[in-house]
């Protein structure tokens, strides 16, 4: 098992992310709506596993078969549909990597993604709880990547609700 490395933030993560995007923006133009930095990565002085989330949000589901086609052409690894329809992909470089996903305008997941980041953004005490809580499963969870995100749930999910509450 593939040991589950959390490290301090580094500020470099915010660099890699608008290298990224660019690149996607270019692959992907006109079929995107916006491209989003999400996770860990996203959240300034988080801790985190040193791979950079991104959503995509493409302008309509119609357009989807044409942006996982043209990704997969690209130097990215497809791992399919996540069951939400967001489909996933990564890509590996140099101690760092990219997990990326495809999704449509109204998904729900993407949408649960972004009042996550934006609830840790905006509450430290929070953001600190959960680079504690992220820090104990890695040690715990000694390479089970099941365990490790299987205990992050319950953390998310209340605090996704505590951020539905204040919209």
């Amino acid at each position: 098992m593939r040991a589950i490395k959390v490290v301090d933030y580094d500020p470099s993560w915010l660099r890699l992310f608008a290298e990224i995007s660019a690149e996607l923006w270019t692959l992907l133009g006109d079929l995107v709506l916006s491209i989003d930095h999400i996770g860990s990565t996203s959240v300034p002085g988080l801790a985190a596993k040193p791979k950079i989330d991104l959503d995509i949000v493409t302008i309509s589901d119609d357009v989807l078969p044409t942006a996982i086609d043209a990704v997969r052409s690209a130097d990215f690894v497809f791992h399919g549909d996540r069951g939400v329809k967001r489909w996933a992909f990564t890509r590996d470089h140099q101690g760092y990597g990219f997990k990326l996903y495809l999704c449509g305008p109204d998904n729900h997941a993407h949408r649960e993604r972004i009042l996550f980041r934006d609830y840790l953004r905006n509450h430290p005490a929070r953001a600190q709880a959960y680079a504690e809580l992220k820090r104990r499963l890695a040690v715990e969870a000694g390479g089970d990547w099941d365990f490790y995100t299987g205990g992050k749930t319950g953390f998310v999910s209340e605090t996704v609700r505590l951020a539905s509450l204040r919209t």
